[in-house]
């Protein structure tokens, strides 16, 4: 798990809307898959999400994306985190994103857009992008 439940207070809306986010990086190419859907669920265990809520964390993300129609809600509270926990959230995208080998324009103008609203140096995340990219590739 990366987030301390005791260092920064992470609740369930929190989770939420870092799965919505994680949702939407994966329906930004119109093509939502099992594999995304299964890093997804991989990143929110490991955010601190218990098993047996995952279903309706999944559930509750998926309705917050479909009735949002911008990405702010979702960063807001994120990049707040520290830069290792964000920096974690950034492989989980760019690992949604290359699951399918490819990056198209939508998903690469949306981390673009993600690296300003998270306050994350293009080069750091131009160096998580190809080391998840390579590992794709493999």
């Amino acid at each position: 798990m990366f987030f301390k439940k005791d260092n920064k207070k992470i609740d369930d809306s929190f989770l939420i809307k870092v799965g919505a986010l994680l949702i939407h990086a994966a329906k930004i190419d119109e093509n939502y898959t099992d594999k995304e859907e299964e890093i997804i669920k991989k990143t929110l265990l490991e955010l601190g999400v218990n098993k047996e809520n995952l279903s309706s964390t999944i559930k509750d993300a998926k309705i917050i994306e479909e009735n949002s129609n911008q990405i702010l809600e979702f960063t807001r509270e994120v990049k707040n985190l520290s830069e290792n926990d964000k920096i974690k959230i950034i492989e989980a995208l760019w690992a949604i994103i290359y699951s399918n080998k490819d990056a198209d324009l939508y998903e690469t103008n949306l981390m673009r857009r993600l690296a300003g609203l998270l306050y994350i140096d293009s080069k750091i995340m131009g160096d998580i992008k190809n080391k998840i990219k390579n590992e794709n590739l493999k």
